[in-house]
């Protein structure tokens, strides 16, 4: 059995970049169902693992151990996995990234849907979203990614940095044909380096997992039927 347990929705989004990152370093992991997420937040504080206030939430069983919010779950696998560079410099580039794709999901949803998209509002946003991208695209420049070779952060392997790229922009790529056309155009480097990534085998067969489990969902709910409506299907 295994030691791990998440406790997120039945959806990618979030909850896709714990998957990937326990994927990638061939950890297995159960996962809660609905009803057990939502009697779990509506708990008092006191009765949590942790205090909370909506998914993911990880659980080590192993370590007895129980973290939330999606960058303090990848900083506590990269630790205890060892997944993480070695200089200090690389490992705070490395929760960068990971802190600006969380950015990135929050900022396509809304802040969580508090306003639904509409053309307007989407044609105001794309000059950002671009602006977002080049983040990834510089950084890899600096490190000397390119179209066919390389990795954001440099090395000569993949790490948590290009794990939780390649989740962030082939998880919404492939359920938004209007997404990857934006991102080809705008950093190809990293449209390429995501790719590359997501093709590695144990990635490969999460999103696999995830077209079986969720079909087309990403985020789910009205907010998502929102971004289909402007950006098409």
């Amino acid at each position: 059995m295994s030691d791990y347990k998440l406790y997120y929705w039945p959806v990618p989004f979030r909850g896709q970049f714990v998957r990937a990152v326990l994927a990638f370093s061939g950890q297995d992991w159960t996962e809660a169902g609905a009803d057990e997420i939502s009697e779990l937040m509506g708990r008092p504080v006191a009765d949590m693992p942790v205090p909370f206030m909506g998914p993911p939430v990880l659980v080590d069983g192993a370590a007895d151990v129980a973290i939330a919010q999606m960058p303090a779950i990848i900083l506590y696998l990269g630790e205890t996995l060892d997944l993480l560079p070695a200089t200090p410099a690389a490992r705070a580039l490395t929760m960068k990234v990971v802190h600006d794709a969380n950015d990135v999901i929050d900022e396509l949803t809304l802040d969580g849907g508090r306003q639904m998209w509409t053309k307007d509002r989407w044609a105001e946003f794309e000059p950002r979203l671009r602006k977002w991208m080049s983040f990834w695209e510089e950084a890899g420049r600096r490190h000397g990614l390119t179209e066919t070779s390389g990795f954001l952060l440099g090395g000569e392997a993949p790490g948590v940095a290009d794990v939780v790229t390649a989740t962030l922009w082939t998880t919404m790529a492939d359920r938004f044909p209007a997404l990857d056309a934006i991102l080809r155009d705008a950093a190809p480097n990293t449209a390429a380096l995501s790719r590359r990534v997501a093709a590695l085998p144990p990635l490969a067969a999460l999103a696999a997992q995830a077209r079986a489990d969720y079909g087309e969902a990403w985020c789910g709910g009205q907010i998502e039927a929102s971004l289909r409506k402007v950006l098409g299907p």
